[in-house]
């Protein structure tokens, strides 16, 4: 499968994480709702890597990628916690779309910070999902 089949199900499986985890958040502190959701994500994750039988390559990962590892999954962290808390107080159908402005801020920083080099496409894209970010955070 390419790339583009990977992100479309990760596309699907993120519109029900929302749709979920307002179910979720419903009855409980988004706090607690994140910390449940990541244990389960720690077994489910390690359970691919167990069965998949490359576990033994954490050892071989340097400590640059460590690193960098770290830093995304603390940025992971942060982000379900505003996100849950963003669900917990208000509709999925606009907290979701807002989530999503991340896409246009990752051209941006793919840019800066990768030295990824602009394309039409990507830029009015991104420009598109600003918009969009706008009409369903602002419009009623």
């Amino acid at each position: 499968m390419s790339w583009a089949g990977y992100a479309l199900l990760s596309a699907f499986f993120g519109a029900l994480v929302a749709i979920f985890g307002k179910i979720g958040v419903r009855d409980v502190d988004s706090n607690l709702a994140v910390a449940i959701r990541t244990v389960i994500i720690v077994f489910f994750a390690w359970g691919i890597v167990l069965v998949q039988g490359n576990a033994a390559d954490v050892f071989r990962i340097s400590r640059h990628t460590f690193v960098f590892l770290g830093l995304s999954a603390l940025a992971t962290g942060l982000s379900w916690l505003f996100y849950y808390k963003a669900l917990q107080l208000g509709e999925a159908s606009r907290v979701a779309p807002v989530d999503k402005f991340s896409l246009a801020l990752v051209v941006v920083m793919a840019f800066v910070f990768l030295g990824e080099k602009p394309t039409y496409g990507n830029v009015i894209g991104a420009s598109l999902v600003t918009a969009g970010v706008l009409v369903a955070a602002l419009v009623r």
